[in-house]
């Protein structure tokens, strides 16, 4: 803390007996690409969390690594620079193209900076794709779950006759029987419904404005299934009457209102399915 930025990124390379003309060569380089020019005189109070954010990433960079490992690399910046900094790493990643692993809780830093993505629980290994692929084909309820915000909605249900069984709600359905599954729905796939195709009866119980589209928060007949990844976990038993918490998102013009009675209108291709004894993807 009491070093100016060049010390800083100089530091790890005087420690290791660098020639000087090599150290003022890697600094500058690791400068310009992280936008440090200005800056190199500065100590650590004067600079800005993002710019903090850079001179760790040079200090890491003047070494010419193979390969970066950014350990939370978002994780104490407030929400803006949050934003900020994620499309400066991606940026930087782009120019340097040096293969770089990203370890995160958070699925937007996930989704955003991976070119491929591992999702992990207890230590294990869930689903390996691209993000649009994880996002779109989730292995099993655990990735189902956790990829997308607000997360899928999983409803149980059950697959006879041809048909995808919800409470009132009846799909096609090609596959074999499957007595117990879980139904999952995207918020975003559900939208008011225009009087054709299958719709989901809704109570609307709170409205999140957001300006470029509505949160809307409410219920639903039926149980909801967890989608935590506990093999020990156990199905949702059917309870007569009981209602299951959903969310959907609307455009601002749809934006209902509170105790609202609506329907909402799915879309039979979008629809996911799990098998609640395997908690994995059923195929369409």
């Amino acid at each position: 803390p009491h070093m100016t930025v060049y010390k800083n990124l100089a530091f790890g390379l005087k420690e290791r007996h660098t020639p000087k003309p090599e150290i003022e060569r890697r600094v500058r380089e690791a400068s310009a690409i992280l936008g440090l020019d200005d800056l190199l005189q500065r100590r650590p109070a004067q600079l800005s969390g993002g710019q903090r954010q850079r001179v760790a990433m040079g200090r890491a960079l003047v070494r010419e690594p193979k390969a970066f490992l950014l350990d939370e690399p978002l994780s104490n910046l407030d929400a803006k620079l949050r934003v900020q900094m994620r499309a400066e790493l991606k940026r930087i990643h782009q120019r340097l193209g040096i293969t770089t692993i990203y370890v995160t809780h958070d699925q937007v830093e996930a989704m955003t900076l991976g070119d491929r993505i591992v999702v992990m629980s207890n230590g294990r290994v869930q689903q390996i794709g691209k993000p649009q692929e994880v996002y779109r084909r989730p292995k099993n309820l655990f990735v189902a779950g956790f990829i997308g915000s607000p997360p899928m909605n999983l409803l149980r249900g059950r697959c006879t006759d041809g048909c995808i069984r919800l409470g009132e709600l009846e799909l096609p359905w090609s596959g074999p029987d499957a007595p117990e599954v879980a139904v999952g729905l995207r918020p975003e796939d559900l939208r008011p419904a225009d009087g054709a195709g299958p719709s989901l009866e809704f109570v609307v119980d709170v409205v999140e404005p957001l300006g470029n589209e509505v949160v809307v928060h409410g219920t639903t007949a039926g149980s909801a299934v967890e989608s935590g990844a506990e093999e020990e976990a156990e199905i949702p038993l059917v309870v007569e009457g009981a209602r299951a918490a959903i969310t959907a998102v609307f455009e601002p013009a749809d934006e209902p209102s509170p105790g609202e009675r609506i329907r909402l209108g799915v879309v039979p291709e979008r629809v996911h399915l799990f098998d609640l004894r395997t908690r994995e993807a059923i195929g369409r």
